[in-house]
């Protein structure tokens, strides 16, 4: 089969997004499928928006000659009117994966309302979806009003091979000193760092240590804002800022510190909270968007209210003051990411969704 795939930039870019995409493709390629990367230039919304003007992606699809059109949801505002023309040139069904909804994230209504109604119109204007979780699925249903062809495939987190054993795990959890806190994410608002810095200022600065890391340019404008606030708040030694780091970075720092924080103010999935079960460790996020499909509040970790900082604040002061709250929860952590499917399991189920909506279209 030969495939198109629609994306914004480099598929190598680091978010959980595009590491779905380059499983996907990766599976795809593994099981003789022809893959294209149509990439799209990454610009402001109302630039990209223009992108429905441009004739360049339909003259490079009917060059290709796809038997099926895969979009990432989030070019969304390049393609809402584009595809019609795409229609035309292809022969084949257009499929969109959607991690979430931009209209999902918090933000004013207004705003929202308006990429509601763009984000409603690509939705209308595709054949099938692919799905990253049943909380992604919902939310397009609803805005759908009806419940398209489509397939939800799980991301996997055993790319990273935990090493971790029984024994490490439990001494991890017992040393003594500061309880080492993870951040694993995108410096960006909606992942919620600054609640999680409000948090901290309301416990004891020596009972802690957060180390962040994630892309510091994705958003500098809001980075320059954390480390103001990290600054302002005399934290320079408590917070260590890396930046992107190479995955097998992220392993050895899921390996050595003892808990994840990441309240994000809306998760389509959360890749880094399944792979940081795999180390072990406990995860502390908010209510919002698909965390409660892999975390039990109060077994796995703990579950708060998006922008909580004070509840953010009293689970954090749980872990650091029982260390066996810790253990108890590291090892369910870890019993959970063991039950999951892997991503060859999740990807399977994306192929097979494929040849059927491509020989429906066919036929």
């Amino acid at each position: 089969m030969k495939i198109g795939l629609v994306i914004y930039g480099d598929l190598d870019l680091v978010s959980g997004g595009y590491l779905y995409d380059r499983m996907l493709v990766g599976h795809l390629k593994g099981r003789g499928a022809r893959i294209d990367i149509l990439s799209l230039p990454a610009r402001s919304y109302g630039l990209l928006l223009a992108d429905n003007l441009s004739g360049a992606l339909p003259r490079a699809v009917k060059a290709h000659g796809f038997d099926l059109l895969l979009e990432d949801e989030l070019n969304h505002p390049s393609l809402f009117y584009l595809n019609r023309r795409l229609r035309k040139v292809l022969k084949g069904p257009i499929i969109a994966i959607v991690h979430h909804l931009r209209s999902s994230e918090p933000r004013p209504a207004w705003q929202n309302a308006f990429y509601r109604r763009v984000e409603r119109r690509y939705l209308e204007g595709v054949d099938g979806f692919v799905f990253n979780s049943d909380t992604t699925r919902l939310a397009v249903e609803t805005v759908l009003g009806t419940t398209p062809p489509s397939v939800v495939a799980l991301p996997g987190g055993d790319h990273l091979l935990p090493r971790l054993d029984d024994g490490a795990l439990a001494r991890r959890c017992h040393e003594a000193g500061p309880l080492r806190i993870l951040f694993v994410g995108n410096v960006i608002p909606r992942k919620g760092l600054h609640t999680l810095l409000a948090a901290l200022d309301r416990l004891r600065r020596e009972s802690w240590l957060l180390t962040v890391a994630g892309s510091l340019s994705a958003d500098r404008r809001y980075a320059a804002r954390i480390r103001r606030r990290i600054s302002r708040s005399g934290f320079d030694r408590r917070v260590t800022l890396l930046d992107t780091v190479p995955t097998g970075r992220i392993s050895d720092l899921m390996e050595t510190h003892q808990c994840l924080a990441v309240p994000s103010y809306y998760e389509g999935y959360g890749i880094a909270y399944l792979e940081a079960m795999g180390f072990g460790q406990p995860l502390i996020a908010s209510r919002a968007g698909a965390a409660p499909e892999g975390i039990d509040d109060g077994r796995e970790g703990f579950l708060v209210a998006p922008g909580d900082s004070e509840g953010l604040a009293e689970a954090i002061g749980r872990l650091l003051r029982d260390r066996t709250l810790l253990e108890t929860m590291s090892r369910a952590a870890r019993a959970r990411y063991r039950g999951h499917p892997p991503w060859a399991a999740g990807m399977a189920r994306v192929e097979d969704f494929l040849e059927r909506m491509a020989g429906k279209r066919s036929g």
